[in-house]
C-alpha cells in the first residue's frame, strides 16, 4: 500500500503501477477468507461454552485488544500522517491530544486497520443464536449439506447462491470501514462468517472434497481472475465472477493446505498465538518505518524489503519480550494461555 497507485495514509515518493496486479488479485480473497477462518474459529469456541459465555470470551478477545489498539497502536498511524500532509506538531506528545478530535479522516481518531475487530465482534453476537441452533447434532441443514459435499465435492460452489441477492441489491459496493451505515460490507463479510461455521460443521468432510477438487478450484481462480482483468464486462457479470473468483481461491488454498500443511507442529501452535498480536502491531510499525523512508534516495525493492523486515521484525520482537514476558498486557492484545505456549516454545 505503501508503493502502490492505491490511496493510503502515507506514501512513498515512487508510486509502482505494476503493483496493481498482485494487490488487485489479492484484494478480492484475501478479507473473505479472514472472515471464513473466524467462523470456523468461533465453531470450535462454541464446542464447550455457553451462548452467554461464548459472548463475554468475544468481547474479551475482541473489544479489549480494539480499544487498546485506538488509545496506543493506532495514534502514531494518525500522527505521521498529519505531519505528511504538513500539520505542524512539536512532537508526538504534542499531537496526542488532538487524536480525539474528530472522527477520521476529517478529525484524527480512528480504528484503521483493526476495522475487522469491531466487525468480527457484532457479527459474533448476531450469529450466536443461530450458531447454538446448528451446533446441536444431526441438524437437517448441517446433515443435508454433508451428505451432498460427500457426493460431490464441487457442490462446495452452492455457498455462492446467498451472493446473488447481495451482489443485486448493493449498486454502490464501495465499503468504508466505518461500521456505521457500512451496509455491503457487513452483509457481505457476514455471509462468509457463517459460512466457515458450516463448513467446519461438516467436518472431514470438507476437507476431504476440498483436497479432491483443488486443482479444478485453483483452474477456476487463473481463469475468473484472468477474465476480470482482461476483458471489460458489465456490473452484474462482473459481480458473479468476482464471487466465483473469491470461492475459487478460498477453496484451492484450503485444498492444497489440507493435503500439504496439516500437520502437528509446536511452530505452528506458536504462530497460531503471535499472529494476533501480530495483526495489531504491524500497521503501525510499517508506517513508522515508511515515514523515514519517503524521501530516502533507494531503489523501491530496497525500501520494500526494509520495510517487509522491520515489520514482521519489530512485531516478533514486541511479542517475544514484551507481549510474552508481561502477563497482564497479555489481554490487551488478545492473547490468552501464553505461559503454556512460551515455555514449550
Amino acid at each position: 500500500m505503501f508503493f502502490s497507485p492505491w490511496e493510503w495514509h502515507i506514501k512513498n515518493n515512487e508510486i509502482v503501477n505494476w503493483l496493481n496486479y498482485p494487490m488487485g488479485f489479492t484484494s478480492y480473497w484475501r478479507i473473505p477468507i479472514l472472515f471464513i477462518v473466524s467462523g470456523m474459529g468461533t465453531r470450535f469456541a462454541f464446542s464447550n461454552k455457553t451462548g452467554k459465555s461464548y459472548i463475554y470470551e468475544r468481547i474479551s478477545r475482541l473489544f479489549l485488544p480494539l480499544i487498546v489498539g485506538m488509545l496506543i497502536v493506532v495514534p502514531p498511524q494518525v500522527y505521521l500522517e498529519r505531519l505528511t500532509q504538513g500539520l505542524d506538531f512539536h512532537n508526538y506528545f504534542d499531537f496526542y491530544p488532538h487524536y480525539f478530535e474528530g472522527v477520521y479522516p476529517s478529525g484524527n481518531f480512528s480504528w484503521h486497520h483493526l476495522w475487522f475487530l469491531p466487525y468480527l465482534l457484532l457479527m459474533s453476537i448476531v450469529a450466536t443464536p443461530l450458531f447454538l441452533y446448528l451446533r446441536k447434532e444431526k441438524r437437517f441443514l448441517v446433515e443435508k449439506f454433508k451428505s451432498l459435499i460427500n457426493k460431490y465435492s464441487v457442490s462446495l460452489y452452492l455457498l455462492i447462491v446467498p451472493f446473488i441477492p447481495i451482489e443485486l441489491l448493493f449498486e454502490n459496493k464501495s465499503m468504508t470501514h466505518a461500521l456505521f451505515g457500512d451496509w455491503y460490507a457487513l452483509v457481505f463479510y457476514f455471509v462468509f462468517f457463517i459460512s466457515g461455521y458450516l463448513l467446519i460443521s461438516i467436518k472431514s468432510s470438507f476437507w476431504n472434497a476440498v483436497i479432491r477438487i483443488r486443482h479444478l478450484t485453483l483452474i477456476i481462480g487463473v481463469l475468473s481472475f484472468s477474465i476480470i482483468v482482461i476483458f471489460d464486462i458489465n456490473r452484474l457479470i462482473f459481480s458473479m465472477v468476482k464471487i466465483v473468483n473469491i470461492w475459487s481461491w478460498i477453496l484451492a488454498i484450503f485444498g492444497f493446505a489440507a493435503k500439504y500443511l496439516n500437520r502437528q507442529s509446536s511452530l505452528i501452535k506458536y504462530r497460531n498465538k503471535a499472529v494476533y498480536p501480530f495483526y495489531i502491531l504491524h500497521q503501525t510499525i510499517t508506517i513508522i518505518c515508511g515515514y523515514f523512508l519517503i524521501n530516502i534516495d533507494l531503489h523501491y525493492s530496497l525500501k520494500m524489503a526494509i520495510m517487509i523486515v522491520a515489520t514482521f521484525g519489530g512485531s516478533w520482537l514486541i511479542y517475544e519480550f514484551i507481549i510474552l514476558k508481561i502477563p497482564i498486557i497479555q489481554p490487551l492484545f488478545g492473547v490468552k494461555r501464553i505461559k503454556t505456549i512460551a515455555n514449550k516454545a
